[in-house]
């Protein structure tokens, strides 16, 4: 089975330029989303595999059935053409990273 989730990949708070260099050496893009409280993204599929990692907040990420709850320093990987949803559980912002490879 896939790991989808791994726990405090990054130091919190989390450094974005720490994250994209990190992501650069696996053949990863690095950009930011901010997501206002209750914001969901459904249903998103990409050609190429994805890892996403918040900065600040919370986030659901439901990749194909399975339900995970991301906090700061986390990273999630979302294999290609897998069917993802992204909801923002914080009652604030949340800021978050994503790269394809």
């Amino acid at each position: 089975m896939i790991e989808r989730i791994t726990r405090e990949r990054f130091p919190v708070p989390v450094d974005r330029d720490a994250v994209a260099r990190d992501w650069a050496a696996r053949g990863y893009s690095c950009g930011l989303f901010a997501d206002p409280p209750g914001q969901v993204r459904t249903d998103l599929v990409h050609g190429s595999n994805e890892v996403i990692t918040v900065v600040e907040g919370c986030l659901e990420v439901t990749v194909g059935g399975e339900y995970l709850v991301a906090n700061p320093g986390d990273e999630v990987f979302v294999p290609k053409s897998a069917v993802h949803t992204v909801r923002n559980l914080a009652p604030t912002t949340t800021r978050w990273l994503y790269g394809h490879g």
